[in-house]
């Protein structure tokens, strides 16, 4: 005799917890415990943990009840527009560190737009923790 199998699915999707802006948060905002809280619902595109938005910096503004994803935040600017920059470049055992304008604000790691104040060119190049700009073969990759 012959067995069968019977498999049954049932049409719940599991629950998960969705991260929430607890009130309005204006961009620029760093996040707080309170801030945020969870919720019992499955969000898409909603951070779970809420470890991953705390001391994060809000890139938009963020309105109470509404999901906190991912894109919109990120790591707290440490460059402003306008600033004045060590703009770095290192490539093919040459390097060359000259000042330049910060044209975008950013975040240890965020790739932004600098004017080289010497030449007036426009470079990319990505934020390092000191504040400093990178660019070249190692700085601006994304």
């Amino acid at each position: 005799m012959k067995s069968l199998l019977l498999l049954v699915v049932f049409p719940f999707a599991a629950q998960a917890d969705s991260l929430v802006a607890t009130r309005t948060l204006r961009a620029e905002t760093i996040l707080a415990p309170a801030d945020m809280m969870l919720v019992a619902q499955a969000i898409p595109g909603a951070l779970e943990d809420p470890s991953l938005a705390l001391g994060q910096e809000a890139r938009v503004t963020l309105y109470a009840g509404r999901p906190i994803r991912a894109a919109d935040i990120g790591p707290p600017a440490i460059v402003d527009r306008n600033q004045i920059v060590a703009l770095h470049y290192a490539g093919g055992g040459l390097s060359i560190l000259t000042e330049g304008r910060a044209l975008a604000r950013g975040g240890v790691g965020d790739v932004i737009r600098v004017m080289n104040l010497a030449s007036r060119s426009t470079v990319s190049g990505r934020i390092g923790a000191g504040g400093e700009v990178s660019v070249g073969a190692m700085g601006a990759m994304p």
